[in-house]
Order: structure tokens, then sequence, then C-alpha cells
């Protein structure tokens, strides 16, 4: 497959991650490779035929799987039925679809809070499945651990070499900033935002939901975009990898208010409701695995990535998902 062309098919292409993969790609696409982006308006991978049709107008040779219902904490806790039922879906039909079009490679992405609530850190890539997830957002979870089931399974009974990647918390230009689905970040940079509409003064709050204490590893999106991209061309396993910034990287959700309000110039104070749920205090995840493959590879500092983000936010809030 080398030298053959490879037909790339993004689902979920539009988002976050989706147009971090392709800014990376105008810098560092080869020749023997076509990259396709496709977003929610081209197929609607809860639908099989829907599914299949998409596969027989781009007949990919290669799948990133980034398509997903998802949502921020208090979304999650309130519809997890929902985020169960359309995934599995999605999930199935773009896997199934995939191996009856004799895709060589699927890349899903799947996401640290796949991992048990009740376990030792930090995690990694073989705890997975030791024990129920948090409680808070399981039917996603759920629905994302049955990826690496399934990727196993099409591996036995097929030889097909479909894997995962298991991010950090991801940020960046393009994100969600929509109260409903927004994660950490983009909530806190559109709460920030929509203070500051009417002015920047000394007696602004700047209020964050929870203690602050919770530690969480942030990835800049185009970090995690050279990854994926990585892991399509190079890695050559089933079993999936982390891909998370430096245990010693990890940031408080306090710290990471404090780097948007310097981002944003804030000259206002920053307060904590305590009686709101903080979620799990910390998810922290090994990237061993992924140093010994990239001992050299450099994440983008916390703070430089935030205020990169902060300045895309600014400058394209009108066509933000807000």
């Amino acid at each position: 497959m080398a030298d053959e062309e490879k037909i790339i098919l993004v689902t979920g292409g539009s988002g976050l991650v989706g147009k971090a993969i392709q800014t990376v790609i105008k810098k560092d696409n080869l020749p023997n490779e076509k990259w396709i982006f496709i977003s929610s308006k081209d197929a609607d991978l809860c639908d099989k035929k829907s599914t299949e049709n998409l596969f027989e107008k781009h007949k990919p040779t290669h799948v990133i799987h980034l398509a997903a219902m998802v949502g921020g904490l208090f979304h999650n806790m309130t519809h997890n039925l929902d985020f169960l039922r359309k995934n599995l879906h999605m999930n199935d039909n773009v896997l199934q679809t995939a191996h009856e079009y004799d895709v060589v490679k699927v890349v899903s992405c799947l996401s640290t809070c796949i991992f048990p609530d009740k376990t030792s850190y930090p995690i990694d890539e073989t705890m997975v499945h030791n024990g129920p997830p948090h409680p808070s957002n399981y039917g996603y979870s759920y629905s994302k651990r049955l990826i690496d089931v399934q990727n196993k399974g099409y591996y036995d009974q097929h030889g097909r070499l479909y894997t995962s990647v298991i991010p950090c918390n991801v940020f960046g230009p393009h994100d969600n900033f929509h109260p409903s689905a927004s994660h950490v970040i983009p909530g806190l940079m559109r709460k920030l935002y929509n203070i500051l509409k009417d002015g920047n003064t000394e007696d602004k709050v700047f209020t964050v939901l929870g203690t602050g204490k919770p530690l969480r590893q942030f990835i800049y999106s185009l970090d995690l975009a050279k990854l994926f991209v990585w892991v399509l061309r190079e890695y050559d396993s089933v079993e999936p990898i982390i891909l998370s910034v430096d245990e010693s990287q990890e940031v408080t959700i306090a710290q990471a208010a404090e780097a948007l309000a310097k981002a944003f110039d804030f000259k206002g104070k920053i307060a904590f409701d305590t009686l709101s749920a903080d979620g799990q205090y910390k998810k922290t995840a090994s990237n061993a695995k992924l140093r010994k493959f990239l001992p050299d590879f450099q994440f983008t500092p916390f703070e430089q990535a935030i205020k990169e983000t902060v300045d895309w936010y600014k400058e394209n809030y009108d066509i933000a998902r807000n």
C-alpha cells in the first residue's frame, strides 16, 4: 500500500480534530494521499444505507473515524441513553461498511473518559475494560469502549487492521462552544467572552463551575492532528494507543481558567461555584507507549495553545459553533 494511492475518508471532518487534521495536511500532504473530509451534511452515519452510499461514492482505502455524538458533563449526565445508542449505531455502521468495502485501515477516536472510574493512576492502554466508567457519562464511554472490542473482532475474524486512539482533553480552533456540547475549555472561553462583551473592568466576575481543583491533561488540536496522521501512516497495531501530553503537563481547572483570563487580558476576578459538580477528580493518562515510538515529539506549551485558540475565537466568533 506504500506507493499506491491512499484515499483517506475522515468522518466528523468539520469538527475540532477534523479541522486540525485539514490544517496539518496542508503543510504535510504526501503525493499518494487523497484526503476527503465529510460532515453530518454528507451522510447520516446512524443509518447503514446512508453510510454505504458515502463509501460507494468515495471508495476510501483508509478511514479516520472522528464522528460522534459528544457533549459536556451536564448534557452527558441527562442523556446517557442517547449517547449510547447514537454512537453504537454510528460506530457499527462505519466499521462494518469499511470492512464490506475492503478498507485497509480504520483509526477511530476514543476518549480518556472511557477508563474505569475506580482505578489507579496513571491509566494506560491495558486498563480500558477494568471496571465501569464514571456514572456521569457511562453511555458515551461504553459506546466508545465497544469500538476497541469490535476492532479486535475484525482482526480475529477477518485480519483487519482497525485500531483506535485515546486522546486526553482536546481544545483548539473550530471547537464546539455551544453550552450543551462544549467541554471545559471552550465552555469557559465562551463564558469569558460573553462577560467581556460590555467592557473589561475590575468589577467583572468570571465564575467557574466546581472547585477548580480537578486535574486534566489538555492536548492542543494541532498537536493531536499531527499524531493522528502519524497513527494512520505508521502505527500498525489493533491495540489502542493513548495520545496525550506528558503527565508533567497536567493542569487544574483553576489553572486553565487563569490561562484563559490571561489570554483575554481579563481585568476582573475569578470565582468558583463550589456547589456545582466537579466530575472526575483526575484521569491522568500515561503516554509511555506513544513516547516509545516518538520520544522527541514536542507538544505546544499550554499557555501558547490557549492564546492561539482565544485569538482564533475572537477573530472567528461569528462563524464559531456558539
